[in-house]
This record gives C-alpha cells, sequence and structure tokens, in this order.
C-alpha cells in the first residue's frame, strides 16, 4: 500500500536574499525538507501545514503547489510526497515553538544554493529547483483565489419556495464543516458569497472557525446571473487588486465565469486547466495561486480540491 504525506518549502526574505528552511534529523543522520505521513481523514494540505507546525514549529498558509516526490522506503512501501512552497512571515517567525526533540534536532535557514547542496537527498533538491523558478521569474510571492462551489442542497423539486432560499442537506452540511480545515491551509482572509442560503450555509463554518465577516452579494448569485444582473468581472477585479487571499463561493453555473475572469484579471490566462477549475462537485473548490507583486503575469498555479468522505 502506497504510502502518502506532504510537506513545504518553507521561505522568508533576509534583506533581498531568499532563505529556505531546512531540518536535521539525528535518529536519520539526514539533512531534509519538513514533511509527515497524511493521518487518516486528513487531506494532503492540512498534513502539509500540520506537519510543518509539529516540526518547525512555523504556522504556515500554503502557497504554490510544487509538485511531488516518489520513492521506495527500507520496508519496500512506496511513498508519494507533495509540496507547497510557504512564506514565512515575520509574525510566524518570532511566534515559533520549535524545540529540539527526537525526531528533529535542529532547523536552519539556508540561501538556496546551500540549500541544494546540503540537502541529503536528491528529490529534495528537485523540489527547491521547483521553487527556485519561482523566485526566478519574480512570483514567489503569491495570494490565493478559491472558487468554491456550495455544498449539497435539498433539489428544487422537493423544495417548496424560491430557488435562493433552498437549504443544504445533512450531508451538505457535513462536507461544510469538513472542508474548513483544507480551506484554512490557504489562509483565506476575505469571504465573499453569493446570497443563496446555500452558498451562506456553506461558508458559516469556516467564518465562524476564523472569525471572518461573510460578504454576501447578488452579483455572483445564480438567480442574478440567469436574468444577466450578476458582475461577476466587478467581484473577481476587487480581489486581485486587494491582494489578498480569498474564497469566493457560488454556483455550478456561474463558477466558470468566475475561474474565467481570474484568468483575464491575471493577465488573460487561457490555459486548459483553467475550464477545469470551475467545473466543480458541491463542495468542491478551486484554488487559483497569483502572483503578489505581479499579479498581471498569469496564474502561477491551480489546484482542485473536493471534500472526503467521512
Amino acid at each position: 500500500m502506497t504510502v502518502y504525506a506532504a510537506g513545504a518549502v518553507c521561505w522568508r526574505l533576509d534583506g533581498d536574499k531568499v532563505r529556505v528552511l531546512v531540518i536535521h534529523r539525528e535518529q536519520r543522520a539526514d539533512i531534509s525538507l519538513p514533511k509527515g505521513k497524511v493521518e487518516p481523514g486528513e487531506t494532503l494540505p492540512e498534513t502539509a501545514v500540520r506537519e510543518t507546525l509539529e516540526e518547525t514549529g512555523l504556522a504556515i498558509d500554503l502557497g504554490v503547489p510544487l509538485g511531488l516526490t516518489s520513492y521506495t522506503m527500507p520496508n519496500n512501501r512506496d511513498k508519494v510526497v507533495y509540496y507547497w512552497a510557504a512564506e514565512v512571515t515575520t509574525a510566524a517567525l518570532s511566534s515559533s515553538t520549535f524545540e529540539p526533540g527526537e525526531e528533529v534536532a535542529g532547523c536552519e535557514w539556508m540561501s538556496l544554493r546551500r540549500a541544494k547542496k546540503s540537502l541529503t537527498y536528491e528529490r529534495d533538491v528537485e523540489v527547491l529547483e521547483r521553487f527556485q523558478l519561482l523566485v526566478d521569474q519574480g512570483v514567489s510571492r503569491t495570494f490565493a483565489l478559491i472558487a468554491l462551489r456550495h455544498a449539497k442542497t435539498i433539489p428544487g423539486t422537493e423544495f417548496d419556495g424560491p430557488d435562493a432560499l433552498r437549504t443544504l442537506t445533512h450531508r451538505g452540511r457535513t462536507d461544510a464543516n469538513v472542508i474548513v480545515p483544507s480551506l484554512r491551509a490557504f489562509g483565506a482572509e476575505v469571504i465573499v458569497s453569493s446570497t443563496a442560503r446555500r452558498c451562506l450555509e456553506t461558508v458559516a463554518p469556516f467564518a465562524e472557525a476564523t472569525s471572518i465577516r461573510v460578504r454576501a452579494t447578488d452579483r455572483i448569485s445564480q438567480d442574478a446571473f440567469e436574468d444577466g444582473t450578476s458582475d461577476v468581472r466587478h467581484v473577481v477585479a476587487k480581489r486581485v487588486r486587494k491582494l489578498r487571499s480569498s474564497i469566493l463561493c457560488s454556483h455550478g453555473p456561474v463558477l466558470p465565469e468566475i475561474v474565467r475572469e481570474i484568468g483575464l484579471a491575471a493577465g488573460g490566462s487561457r490555459q486548459p486547466s483553467l475550464s477545469r477549475a470551475g467545473d466543480l462537485p458541491v463542495a468542491g473548490f478551486s484554488v487559483l495561486h497569483l502572483s503578489h507583486d505581479r499579479p498581471g503575469s498569469g496564474i502561477i498555479a491551480i489546484e482542485t480540491h473536493v471534500p472526503q468522505l467521512v
């Protein structure tokens, strides 16, 4: 059985120099990147955040995905590790709770060049080289726009009332809670939602967990989209201008337009994955990563997540 794990390339600016964090594992006598195995019920983004905190004491938000590595462990089981870039803020650095222990003997900030020479495993070097490409292109600092589809809703044929007032099913309410840790992994600071009850109920658990106020608007509602009064472009353009990670919760028919407008606002991106990013199942979400310093340089990366069965 394959073992899945996740980790992060933690980085920060020291003046104008990029520094990345490596960890020294005493038991294994190696130098590597922070990572760890997925626990039951966890998603990969959750694991990356949790393991980084446990191994380095740093609370991080995930940035651009850096792909995966795979290898066979000494017990002949295959292991697949997913990585994200994660900028470490000054606040996170100052509040680090790291203490040397049996698993991690120490953490060390290094230049990219030194880190690539110091890492024990070539597979970790390859991950750093992917991050190096972002640095070289000037797009390592990113923010995320998260396109979220509302969770499972009572069918219209079974609901006596206006479509906008349809509520979530029991499964929908469960999924709305299940996705909270995954959404939190990307550090959203703003929640924008359609005024439809099913969207507001979907983002309510995340809003409660983070104490972020929900900004409800008809501009991305299904009713407005269908009668021609929506204004997706205005909503998306504002979020891009603000350079803050945000959730946009809307409906199946509207989400492709939201994603398309993000692509246009980011410089006219038309990659094939852009259309797929808007085709989401209920409670699914796509994370579109944009450059903080060069927001018009296109979408840096796209990843899609769906709720796990519980």
